[in-house]
C-alpha cells in the first residue's frame, strides 16, 4: 500500500530506542525511500539511549513518569498526542510495537487508507492482570484481526499468537510474520584478527537482571585467573532496580571487582563498537520459567546475533533450542547458568583455545553476513508494504 508521501508512524509507550528491531526496520524503511516518525516516551535507566541521525526518521517522545495516578493522566496525554500526530500527519501505516499501543492503534485502523502492522515483541502475560491490562489484550486481539501484518520474533510465539487473536471455533486470522531480531549488515563488523592469547574478555549487555546476568557468572570468575575479565553493558529495568549494586558488593566480597565494569547504557551503534573489543559473549537464560518469553528466545533474543556481527564466540545456557541454533552449529559453547564451575569451566575453555575461539565468532559472523540479517528477516515485511518508494 502506498501514498503520497510514503509515510510510516511507528508508535510505542516506551522508548523506542531499547528495541533494535525497531531502528533496523525504520532504517531498512528509510533508505527504501519511506518517511518515518517515531512517537514514544522515556524510559527509566535508558532514556539516553536513540537512534543514529537519518535524514527520513524523526523521533519524538514524551518524558518517562513513573507508575502512579499520574501515569494514568499521561497515557491519556500520549493518547491524544498520537490520535493528533496520526491525523495531521496522515501516515500511510502505522507501526505498532508493544501491547499499550494498541488500544491506539485500533481506532486509527479504521482511519481510510492507512494500514497496521502490529510488532508483539513480548507477549503479555493474560492472567492475574488488572482491567486495564485486560483492556489492552482485548483491544491486541481486535487488532491483530484488523491488522494487514502481525510480526513475532519467534516461532512458538507466533503460534500461541495465533491462538490468542483467533475467534473460538474459527481458524480463518492470517499466519503471523516470524522475523528475528538480527542486526543489519551495516552492523557487521570486518573480519577479527586470532587472539595473541593475552587474556579473555566476556561482554553481557542488555538489561541486567538475575535471569540474564545471574550472580553466578560473579562466582565463576573467582575459579578463573585474573587476566579473564567482564565488562556488562545495559541498565536495571524498574522491576530489578539496585540489582547492579548487589553485583558489584559480591565482586568487592569475593575481591575480583578489578575484574568487573559496568559502564552503564550506550547507544547501539556504539555498543556494537564496543563489542568488537571482546572475545566471549554472554546470553544466559534460566533452565525453566513459567513466562513464555523466556521459554522461546531463540530469535527473540538480540544478543547472540549481535555478538556474531561482531565476531564474538558464543557461551549460552545448555537449552536444546540454543544448542541446536548456536552451538551444534559451531558458533560457541553451552554452560549451566546456575553451577559457577560449568560457566568457569566453558570460560577456561575459550581463554585455552584462543583459534578455536576466534574461529567460533567468524563463523557466525559470515552467517550474519549472509543470512541472519534483518534487511533478509524484513524483507517479507517491506513487501508487504508495497517496497520502495
Amino acid at each position: 500500500m502506498k501514498s503520497p508521501g510514503g509515510r510510516v508512524l511507528y508508535i510505542q509507550y516506551t522508548n523506542p530506542a531499547v528495541y533494535p528491531p525497531l531502528e533496523n526496520s525504520s532504517r531498512i524503511l528509510g533508505n527504501a525511500g519511506w518517511q518515518v516518525m517515531f512517537l514514544g516516551v522515556g524510559s527509566l535507566g535508558a532514556d539516553e539511549l536513540s537512534f543514529p541521525s537519518h535524514p527520513r526518521i524523526q523521533l519524538r517522545k514524551l518524558p518517562f513518569c513513573p507508575a502512579g495516578w499520574r501515569q494514568k493522566l499521561h497515557y491519556l496525554w500520549f493518547s491524544l498526542w498520537v490520535l493528533g500526530r496520526t491525523l495531521w500527519w496522515r501516515p500511510a501505516w502505522i507501526y505498532a510495537s508493544d501491547l499499550l499501543s494498541c488500544p491506539l492503534a485500533c481506532p486509527i485502523s479504521f482511519l481510510p487508507r492507512v494500514g497496521v502492522i502490529y510488532h508483539d515483541h513480548d507477549s503479555p502475560a493474560a492472567t492475574n492482570v488488572g482491567l486495564f491490562q485486560r483492556l489492552c489484550l482485548m483491544a491486541r486481539r481486535r487488532l491483530a484481526k484488523r491488522a494487514r501484518v502481525c510480526v513475532l520474533p519467534n516461532e512458538k510465539r507466533a503460534e500461541r499468537f495465533a491462538a490468542e487473536v483467533s475467534s473460538p471455533g474459527r481458524n480463518h486470522h492470517k499466519s503471523p510474520f516470524v522475523v528475528w531480531n538480527c542486526p543489519s549488515l551495516e552492523e557487521v563488523s570486518g573480519s577479527r584478527s586470532i587472539c595473541n592469547g593475552a587474556g579473555l574478555w566476556v561482554v553481557y549487555h542488555g538489561t541486567i537482571v538475575p535471569s540474564r546476568l545471574p550472580i553466578t557468572i560473579i562466582e565463576a570468575l573467582t575459579l578463573l585467573p585474573d587476566n579473564v575479565k567482564l565488562r556488562v553493558i545495559g541498565y536495571e529495568t524498574v522491576g530489578h532496580q539496585g540489582y547492579v549494586a548487589i553485583l558489584q558488593e559480591k565482586a568487592k566480597q569475593l575481591g575480583i571487582s578489578h575484574r568487573i565494569e559496568f559502564p552503564g547504557p550506550m547507544p547501539r551503534k556504539q555498543l556494537l563498537a564496543k563489542c568488537r573489543q571482546f572475545d566471549v559473549g554472554l546470553s544466559l537464560m534460566p533452565k525453566a520459567s513459567g513466562d513464555i518469553n523466556m521459554q522461546a528466545m531463540v530469535g527473540a533474543s538480540n544478543k547472540p546475533f549481535d555478538y556474531l556481527s561482531a565476531g564474538l564466540a558464543l557461551l549460552v545456557s545448555d537449552l536444546p533450542d540454543w544448542r541446536t541454533i548456536y552451538v551444534e552449529t559451531g558458533y560457541g559453547l553451552t554452560c549451566d547458568p546456575d553451577d559457577p564451575d560449568s560457566i568457569a569451566t566453558a570460560l577456561r575453555w575459550f581463554l585455552n583455545h584462543p583459534a578455536e575461539m576466534r574461529a567460533m565468532g567468524e563463523r557466525g559472523r559470515q552467517k550474519i553476513a549472509t543470512e541472519w540479517n534483518y534487511e533478509m528477516e524484513f524483507f517479507a515485511i517491506l513487501e508487504q508494504m508495497g517496497g520502495h518508494q
